[in-house]
């Protein structure tokens, strides 16, 4: 049922499944694959609270115990496989905002959010609307179940080559746009006119001063 070389497990309900692996993650093996039907506690960047009628959506985490140099490498593979897995199951105008979304044209389906465990894995958890969406957000087209789609995102995560900068680059939906950023100490508006393999985002601002940035929340303003 599943592609080989993950661990799959599902529960009815829970408050969060990041928070559960990585409640477990020294107990569990890599690509173990956590999701459930409903969460009481679901949780976005910036601890934002994410909610979806039970059985709706795909709620998943995955631990990755082979995280290399670059831990937030995971987060973007999962973006790219869940982007793709949209696109083969028949999702039109897939693309990635930066640094943890995957939208349909300018409307949000995915959020991504990772977490260090104690032990130094990374646990990735991601919510995609397929067949409920909050006001504002997409859905997947056609009429999916969740377990389908997760799925159709393993097996997309399988295929991804083992440099996946060139592909994330072109399915960055940010680069040509206008943007204001938010961060801890202020904003920033400019043009996202890049992004380094490691995953920064390089802005343009309107002083033409260049800024390479780790983290951010970042608003599409209008193409530049």
């Amino acid at each position: 049922m599943w592609p080989s070389g993950w661990h799959v497990w599902y529960i009815e309900e829970t408050g969060s499944t990041n928070a559960d692996l990585l409640q477990i993650a020294d107990d569990l093996p890599d690509r173990t694959v956590l999701f459930t039907g409903h969460q009481t506690a679901g949780r976005g960047r910036l601890d934002r609270r994410w909610d979806a009628p039970a059985g709706a959506n795909l709620l998943v985490s995955v631990l990755f115990r082979d995280v290399g140099d670059d831990p937030a490498a995971q987060m973007r593979r999962i973006g790219l496989a869940v982007a793709t897995a949209a696109r083969e199951l028949g999702t039109a105008d897939v693309g990635l905002k930066w640094p943890n979304d995957v939208v349909v044209g300018s409307a949000k389906v995915a959020g991504i959010l990772a977490e260090r465990t104690t032990g130094g894995d990374v646990v990735v958890g991601t919510g995609v609307n397929v067949g409920w969406a909050p006001e504002g957000a997409a859905t997947l087209a056609g009429d999916h179940e969740p377990a389908a789609v997760l799925r159709a995102v393993l097996a997309a995560y399988d295929d991804l080559p083992d440099d996946i900068a060139s592909m994330y680059r072109a399915d960055l939906a940010t680069l040509g746009m206008r943007v204001r950023v938010e961060q801890h100490d202020g904003s920033l508006v400019g043009t996202a006119v890049d992004v380094d393999p490691d995953g920064r985002l390089v802005v343009l601002d309107e002083c033409a001063i260049t800024h390479r940035l780790s983290v951010g929340d970042i608003v599409h303003l209008r193409p530049a």
